[in-house]
């Protein structure tokens, strides 16, 4: 029987980081591809990060999208749980506008990688893309849609600067 679990899995450390965390889960509905959304605190919920983490490939994911603030521990927790390919947003944060958040992610020791993107929303929309581009070495049909979308996105940029 097919699994019915969507290929992207994205998880976040609190529901306050939804609103950046939406920009991946758009930018992969644009795509046709299919996700879902958990609530995994590294903190909070060690238990359910252990859970989902060692349990996300026989799930059925394919990749992880995490998301995280502040310490940021997310991501490289995850990391360190499963073989499947971790992408680490850092979400922004008030008292460092975010700059904590991806530095806790992005130096993850040697043999225990997190692909980081940007700080905040146009990292969140990256992560879903380059979700997407991992999936489409072996989809035809979304490597073809990916293609498209870069090509509209090319189309959309005016030459000229008048109005």
């Amino acid at each position: 029987m097919p699994s019915t679990t969507p290929p992207v899995a994205i998880i976040m450390g609190s529901r306050s980081d939804w609103p950046t965390m939406k920009g991946a889960a758009d930018a992969l509905d644009s795509l046709g591809v299919a996700w879902e959304a958990k609530v995994v605190s590294a903190h909070r919920t060690p238990q359910r990060l252990f859970d989902f983490a060692t349990g996300a490939e026989k799930a059925g994911y394919k990749v992880i999208i995490a998301g995280a603030g502040g310490a940021a521990h997310l991501p490289g927790m995850a990391a360190s749980m499963t073989n499947l390919p971790v992408l680490g947003v850092p979400v922004q944060s008030k008292a460092l506008s975010g700059l904590d958040s991806l530095l806790s992610i992005v130096q993850m020791p040697g043999g225990v990688p997190v692909a980081t993107l940007a700080i905040g929303e146009a990292g969140a929309k990256n992560a879903g893309l380059l979700a997407a581009q991992i999936l489409a070495l072996a989809d035809a049909s979304l490597a073809q849609r990916l293609a498209a979308f870069r090509a509209a996105q090319t189309d959309s940029v005016a030459e000229s600067v008048e109005d």
